[in-house]
């Protein structure tokens, strides 16, 4: 037996790699059903197509396919041709004015297309949990039904599981295909569009006695912050009601569906994510639903007013100074909003570094009458460079000039207090390509999370207007773990420009500078910090390293910024500390190789094809407390980006074979730059800018 998967794919990307292999991984046992996964996009194209034909071109059970598009019935991947995955990572151009995208018509074309003997139909942000087709195959076993009932949970963005509702949806029911087709069960247009075919579908197996359930939960919906109908409020939602008046046409007042319409629209009038307070007592009378919508409302008036309570009591509790500062700030919040004026900020206001400074220095050259301000905490204002305007955290300067500026970039976030007005634009740059867990990822490891205030990250995120992606995998994960509705710059990181365009004359420049004699071979070790170390320990000995290298070999050690700006270790001629360096772009410059265990710099090396060692001593302990996307030691390719060693034995043995420049390891870097470098040109700065700021035409 077959059992056809039906996955409509759009604007998914940061849950659907994990969707379709939740299917994929999926283990039928013994006699169970074969299975095929039929996933459905949309002609615009885009980065769910793009991870669609990765797991296609991975597994021969998986079809891509795109309706009434160049890729359509006719085109390269109809579902009797070829597939063309179009290459491992190219996200391939998105055509906003492509026609909308129609869950409900997709899953027609899939369901059209399926040649198995049961329809499943998830979203792209659901999961078939392990076990569940090996449980559908014992259940089927015992007699085939027209409509098998699963069992169904819903996990919020935060992480925490609630038991599904009872109500029938496409995600929480099987269907024999040969019934649907019978039946000419098709899903209807626009939101809630499974309404009418499913509830229909489940009224005729139930009057025919071939309904059946399966206690057993087989299927996880992932509630969505953003981006989703279910949480953006407006008079779409009021399809539902139309939806129902189709499915009840004709039926008279059929008990059954009397409760089910009155649970769901009940349910759809209380969610504050589909019906905005002004249109509750319009869906109320328009739904003619009975109840006491006069209470809801008292209730709703009594919950806002504790907030406002609740708030007015946190605010008494600030200290003199900030009720002073908060009161000045909201006349400043009064004044207008300067266009010429953008603040910039740098690792918790550290100083000039990172993507906001390339993005400065572009600025400044694109739009030099947009004036550039740094935001510097008082003990970092040493690190400020001569001539760049700043204002320091917290002062009154800080305030004002948060309350003006129009354009807002910071590559982590802004001090406490601040308040986005409407009409400023936030950019948030990142600083890395996430390797270890990041934002709502990080909800599982408690060890870690302690004092970690998801509502701020949330509240944080929801300020941003644009998020930059160095990669494709950087894009997934910045829309899966900090959701909401910002707008994704897929360009490259800026700072990175810097390693495109450098010539050699540069490198020899910025090792003269460090001191460093013309011929020797520069490894830069860079770890980054542990979550549950205070104090930066090398996991190696940079004295015994050298010595054994021999007397050409120099080390330049850069501690993690978290932990000071020097790593402790003895000065010598051939081991040069270099934690307090402003800029590790001109470190990796002057590098020959890298030395790293988990830090974000390897992506960013990567520009460079210099040889990069991975040299992990605590890989497991790592990945056990903070989580991990990677596995940089499985010798992948695209995993791992070259030489590994997890001993200091192991790392000078890679160094004096030669292993770390072996082809082995430079194929292995080759296929880890395809993956996490397919934007770096030397341009991303240009186009930040000239995405972001109203650079004038040429």
């Amino acid at each position: 037996m077959l059992l056809s998967v039906v996955v409509p794919a759009h604007r998914v990307q940061g849950y659907l790699r994990a969707a379709l292999e939740s299917v994929t991984g999926q283990t039928p046992g013994e006699d169970g059903p074969e299975i095929e996964l039929i996933v459905v996009g949309a002609p615009g194209g885009g980065p769910d197509l793009a991870i669609a034909r990765e797991v296609a071109g991975q597994d021969p059970r998986v079809r891509v396919l795109v309706p009434d598009g160049p890729d359509g019935p006719d085109g390269p991947r109809s579902p009797g041709g070829p597939r063309d995955t179009g290459g491992p990572f190219d996200p391939g151009p998105f055509d906003a004015d492509a026609a909308p995208f129609d869950a409900g018509a997709a899953r027609d074309a899939g369901a059209a297309a399926a040649r198995g003997a049961y329809l499943l139909f998830l979203d792209g942000d659901d999961l078939l949990l392990p076990g569940a087709v090996a449980e559908i195959s014992a259940r089927l076993a015992r007699d085939r039904p027209d409509v098998l009932c699963l069992g169904h949970d819903t996990v919020d963005w935060w992480g925490a599981v609630r038991p599904g509702d009872a109500l029938p949806a496409a995600r929480n029911q099987l269907f024999r295909r040969a019934f649907w087709e019978t039946h000419g069960l098709r899903f209807t247009e626009g939101p809630y569009g499974d309404v009418v075919p499913v509830h229909r579908a489940v009224l005729l197996a139930s009057d025919a006695g071939t309904l059946a359930s399966l206690d057993r939960i087989c299927v996880r919906h992932r509630l969505r912050r953003t981006g989703t109908s279910s949480t953006t409020p407006g008079r779409a939602h009021f399809a539902v009601i139309a939806a129902y008046a189709r499915l009840t046409a004709g039926t008279g007042d059929d008990p059954r569906l009397t409760a089910a319409r009155t649970a769901h629209l009940t349910a759809v009038l209380g969610d504050p994510g589909r019906i905005a307070p002004q249109d509750r007592a319009a869906f109320f009378r328009a739904a003619g639903l009975p109840g006491r919508y006069a209470a809801h409302r008292a209730r709703e008036a009594v919950r806002a007013g504790r907030t406002r309570a609740r708030a007015a009591a946190r605010a008494g509790r600030k200290s003199l100074r900030a009720r002073v500062m908060a009161a000045v700030y909201r006349a400043d919040l009064r004044r207008p909003l300067d266009p010429r004026l953008a603040v910039y900020g740098a690792y918790w206001n550290r100083g000039v570094a990172c993507n906001p400074a390339a993005v400065y220095a572009k600025a400044r050259e694109l739009v030099p009458h947009i004036r550039g301000v740094w935001v510097v905490s008082s003990r970092h204002r040493d690190r400020m460079p001569p001539g760049v305007p700043y204002v320091i955290e917290g002062s009154r300067a800080y305030w004002r000039t948060m309350a003006t500026a129009t354009y807002l970039v910071n590559n982590s976030s802004f001090p406490g207090g601040f308040t986005k007005r409407p009409g400023q634009i936030y950019l948030q740059t990142h600083h890395g390509t996430p390797l270890k867990t990041m934002g709502l990822d990080q909800l599982p490891y408690p060890a870690l999370t302690n004092g970690v205030s998801f509502e701020r990250i949330v509240a944080h995120t929801d300020q941003w207007d644009f998020s930059l992606s160095a990669n494709p995998h950087s894009t997934e994960t910045w829309d899966r773990v900090y959701p909401s509705s910002y707008e994704q710059l897929a360009y490259g990181y800026p700072r990175n420009d810097v390693l495109c365009t450098a010539t050699p004359e540069l490198s020899d420049r910025i090792r003269a500078g460090l001191g460093i004699a013309p011929g020797s071979t520069v490894l830069l070790y860079a770890p980054t910090h542990r979550d549950y170390r205070k104090g930066f320990v090398p996991r190696l000995d940079p004295e015994r390293l050298t010595r054994d290298l021999g007397p050409g070999c120099v080390l330049l050690v850069r501690a993690h910024y978290f932990y000071g700006r020097t790593a402790g270790t003895a000065p010598g001629a051939r081991v040069v500390d270099v934690t307090g360096h402003p800029s590790v772009e001109e470190l990796c410059l002057a590098a020959d190789a890298l030395i790293t265990d988990y830090s974000s710099l390897m992506f960013d090396y990567a520009c460079l094809d210099r040889p990069i060692i991975t040299y992990a001593p605590d890989w497991d302990a790592y990945r056990a407390a903070r989580g991990t996307y990677i596995d940089l030691l499985s010798g992948r390719p695209g995993d791992t980006p070259g030489a590994v060693a997890t001993t200091e034995d192991e790392l000078r043995e890679v160094l004096r074979s030669g292993a770390w420049k072996s082809p082995e390891a430079d194929a292995l870097r080759a296929a880890f730059r395809s993956r996490f470098c397919p934007y770096d040109d030397g341009r991303a700065a240009e186009r930040v800018v000239r995405r972001v700021f109203p650079v004038p035409s040429d």
